[in-house]
């Protein structure tokens, strides 16, 4: 139980210092700003590997922006590509482009931070020659799942 001097002392100011609680709360809003810089520079770098696509792999990767961030990843680059963190910042999927390694389809794909765990097998990479609005809502579905979400 802390006397009345102490609770004076850790409240008051000296000579235009800061208070602990005032470090304290600026501390936590540079936590903040950082974060929010980190989202914007995640979400401008995603955009920027998608406009150097070709299409049609830059539409589907538009959209797949949208849908992804739709269910609340904070998008980001992975090893030059457009991939989507959950909030500890472990990629969950990601979007590859066909001339990233010069395949013929584009591919959407989950690392292993997606809970998508069905039994001794399941697909965590799906071949995208086209994305239909089918395969969008399949996408949508599958996300949801991957962070834990009920569909």
């Amino acid at each position: 139980m802390s006397t009345k001097k102490e609770t004076q002392k850790s409240t008051s100011k000296k000579s235009g210092g800061f208070t602990d609680e005032e470090k304290a709360a600026m501390k936590a809003r540079a936590r903040e700003l950082k974060a929010e810089a980190e989202k914007a520079e995640g979400e401008k770098a995603a955009l920027e590997a998608i406009g150097k696509m070709r299409e049609p792999d830059r539409t589907m990767a538009k959209r797949l922006h949208a849908v992804v961030k739709g269910v609340g990843l904070s998008p980001k680059t992975w090893y030059g590509m457009p991939a989507y963190a959950n909030q500890d910042g472990k990629i969950i999927c990601y979007f590859r482009d066909r001339m990233k390694f010069k395949e013929r389809y584009a591919m959407f794909g989950f690392n292993d931070s997606a809970i998508l765990d069905e039994g001794s097998m399941w697909p965590v990479a799906y071949a995208l020659p086209e994305l239909t609005s089918r395969d969008e809502a399949r996408i949508t579905l599958l996300v949801k799942k991957a962070v834990g979400e009920k569909a």
